[in-house]
C-alpha cells in the first residue's frame, strides 16, 4: 500500500536548514504500531501523519522514532506546507485537531510565511542546581520548569560551545510536564536575533532537536517576561543547520512564524 511521503526542511528558506519533518497523508490512521514503525524508519526527529476530519481540517498525530509526543511545532508546520503546497488546499488557514494540544490553526502569513497558533506553555521558575551544572558544564544563571526544563545562560558563544552529558541531561527536568531528558538552553541573542536557544531530548529518542516549536512555546513566554519584548526574533543553533523562528506571545498562546522547503517528494511503499 502506497503512501505519499513528503520531506521537509521546517523553519528553513533553503534545503539543509532548520528540521526534517516527513509527512504523510491517511484516509485514516493505522495501528499506532504501524505509525511507530513508519517514524522510526523514517529515522528523522519527526513524522507527521494528518487525516481529513472537515473543510479545512485534519486530524494531526507526531511521532519520533522512539514515541508519540504531544506537541511538534516543525512537524505542523511542515504538515500545512505540504496542505498549501503539494495537496491542492486553497483556503487561507488550516485547523489540525491534536489529541493532547487541542486544535492548532496555522494561517497563510505574507509571502511564503506561514503563521502557526500555539498554546503557551506555563512556567514557573525553579532553583538552579548542581545537577544542572554538571549535565552543561557552564553553571546556568537561572532555570524554569513548564512542558520542559529551560536554563538560562549569559551569551550566545556559551550556547552554541555546549557539549552536554547527554547521560546527565536524561536524568535532569523530574519537574517539567514532559518529563526528564528534555531540556532547552538559551541565551540573549546579540545583534542578530532577540534570543539564541538549542533544545536536547534524550528523554524522547533525541540527542538534540534542529529546531524545536513546541519549546519555543515555552521560551516565548519566558524571553518576554525576561526582556519585556512580546516579538521575538529567535535562533536555534543547531550545529551545522540553524533555524530562525519569529514568536509572538498573544495571551496564553505563542504565535510562531517560519518557512519551509520541501527536499523529498514519493510514495512509502507499506
Amino acid at each position: 500500500m502506497p503512501i505519499p511521503f513528503f520531506q521537509v526542511d521546517a523553519f528553513a528558506s533553503r534545503p539543509f536548514e532548520g528540521n526534517q519533518a516527513c509527512v504523510m497523508p491517511l484516509d485514516a490512521f493505522l495501528p499506532d504500531e504501524t505509525l511507530q514503525a513508519i517514524a522510526q524508519e523514517n529515522n528523522v526527529a519527526e513524522t507527521a501523519f494528518i487525516v481529513p476530519a472537515g473543510e479545512g481540517r485534519w486530524q494531526l498525530r507526531w511521532f519520533t522514532p522512539a514515541i508519540e509526543v504531544p506537541l511538534c511545532g516543525h512537524a505542523t508546520l511542515a504538515s500545512a506546507h505540504v496542505l498549501f503546497n503539494h495537496l491542492g488546499f486553497g483556503g487561507e488557514h488550516i485547523v489540525f485537531e491534536t489529541r493532547q494540544s487541542g486544535e492548532l490553526a496555522v494561517a497563510r502569513g505574507g509571502g511564503h510565511i506561514l503563521e502557526m497558533d500555539f498554546p503557551a506553555s506555563p512556567v514557573r521558575k525553579i532553583g538552579v542546581t548542581d545537577e544542572m551544572e554538571r549535565a552543561f558544564g557552564p553553571r546556568p544563571l537561572a532555570a524554569y520548569a513548564g512542558s520542559f526544563l529551560a536554563l538560562v545562560f549569559n551569551d550566545p558563544a556559551t550556547v552554541g560551545a555546549l557539549s552536554p552529558d547527554l547521560a546527565l541531561v536524561r536524568e535532569l527536568g523530574a519537574e517539567a510536564d514532559w518529563g526528564r531528558g528534555n531540556v532547552g538552553v538559551m541565551a540573549p541573542g546579540g545583534e542578530a536575533f532577540d534570543v539564541v536557544s538549542r533544545f536536547f531530548a534524550p528523554g524522547s529518542g533525541i540527542d538534540e532537536d534542529p529546531a524545536t516549536g513546541s519549546w519555543h512555546c515555552l521560551l516565548a513566554p519566558v524571553w518576554a517576561a525576561r526582556t519585556g519584548k512580546g516579538d521575538l526574533s529567535c535562533f536555534q543553533a543547531y550545529p551545522g543547520r540553524g533555524a530562525r523562528i519569529g514568536a509572538r506571545v498573544s495571551g496564553d498562546r505563542v504565535i510562531l512564524t517560519g518557512q519551509s522547503v520541501t527536499v523529498i517528494e514519493g510514495a512509502f511503499a507499506l
